[in-house]
């Protein structure tokens, strides 16, 4: 079978295509042109490692939230929604560190606790 993206090239069986979702690494089966290189991955295996990514927590989930910020004393509230809450199994007791990146970015990470 020809390449769809170069023409020129052939698809050969390949069971070593790399994914990486949130910095985990996945291994394909699927096809690989022999002339550009470009890979395509079958449907199933596909389907398999969203499935993994899913049970593990890194697919599916929302990239950005918008919220208010709410005014408290002399600070500022964030409220984390109960569904986000939820996934990443906050007790509401935990410590965070906020980072400022840039002037209108925070970093909030939820730091390790001590058991």
């Amino acid at each position: 079978m020809r390449c769809p993206v170069c023409g020129k090239g052939d698809l050969h069986r390949v069971d070593d295509i790399m994914s990486e979702i949130e910095g985990l690494a996945f291994v394909e089966r699927g096809h690989r042109c022999s002339a550009c290189g470009e890979e395509f991955i079958d449907p199933d295996d596909s389907q398999r490692t969203i499935k993994v990514a899913r049970r593990l927590g890194i697919w599916g989930e929302p990239l950005k939230l918008h919220r208010k910020l709410s005014p408290s004393g002399r600070g500022i509230v964030l409220r984390i929604p109960e569904d986000l809450r939820r996934s990443m199994s906050l007790k509401g007791t935990e410590t965070v560190s906020l980072a400022k990146i840039g002037k209108k970015r925070v970093l909030l990470e939820i730091e390790p606790s001590e058991a």
